[in-house]
């Protein structure tokens, strides 16, 4: 019995190469929105908004990491919405 050897879809491969990390903070471009890459499934990237919130679903192509001082300023304006909310009552 001989075994073959496959080699990946030349896409496939860009696909993996250019995959943004789990945890990355992202901009989804078509909507416009800025979130966390939270998993990659059936060819989509699931985001979910910096201060919580339900996930949504985009397009590998659409989705760009932020650069660091977009990423740091997320990050500052996420602290503040949570200090907000808790500070309304809203969570703990």
């Amino acid at each position: 019995m001989t075994s073959r050897r496959t080699t990946p879809h030349p896409d496939r491969v860009e696909l993996e190469r250019t995959r943004l990390p789990v945890g990355q903070l992202a901009r989804d471009m078509r909507l416009e929105r800025r979130g966390i890459v939270m998993d990659h499934q059936d060819g989509y990237v699931w985001l979910r908004p910096e201060g919580g919130g339900t996930e949504w679903t985009a397009r590998p192509g659409d989705v760009k990491p932020l650069n660091v001082r977009e990423e740091a300023e997320a990050r500052m304006w996420a602290r503040v919405a949570r200090a907000n909310a808790r500070s309304r009552g809203e969570i703990l």
